[in-house]
């Protein structure tokens, strides 16, 4: 296992195939990556010379991946939700932001964009950030008639 920028690689994977262990590198980029570095499509991590990984180490540490991309996506995230663009309600909502259905096929959105809420404590419904608000059954009962 080869520990590269904070992530376990395994040896006997082809490097084309090991660099998609990192968040936000998938097959277009590790392909190119291999190109750039010259490095045959056939080879496996374990056959890297030591100048070769620390080219591949230099490559990497100039891109946006794991926890950097990670940020700039929860930030823009944010920033959708601050001006209140339609983007950003639907993130909020726990929705589908694309476009798609929500008649019937919401269920993949409803996990990935609720976490947003959920997990930064940003419901839009919590009774803490509105304290006056109350339901209609709560104002009768709390009404005096006499």
């Amino acid at each position: 296992m080869l520990h590269l920028l904070g992530v376990n690689l395994p040896d006997r994977k082809l490097v084309s195939t090991a660099l998609q262990y990192f968040y936000g590198i998938g097959p277009t980029s590790s392909s190119k990556i291999c190109d750039q570095l010259s490095i045959h499509k056939q080879c496996k991590l374990a056959e890297l010379s030591e100048a070769q990984i620390n080219s591949l180490s230099n490559v990497l540490a100039n891109m946006n991946i794991e926890t950097d991309l990670k940020r700039e996506v929860r930030d823009h995230v944010m920033h959708h939700r601050s001006i209140n663009t339609y983007a950003g309600r639907r993130h909020a909502m726990s929705l589908p932001v694309r476009g798609q259905r929500t008649r019937n096929n919401a269920k993949t959105a409803k996990k990935l964009n609720g976490r947003w809420v959920q997990r930064r404590m940003f419901s839009s419904l919590s009774t803490e950030s509105f304290p006056s608000v109350q339901s209609p059954l709560e104002r009768f009962f709390n009404t005096k008639f006499f």
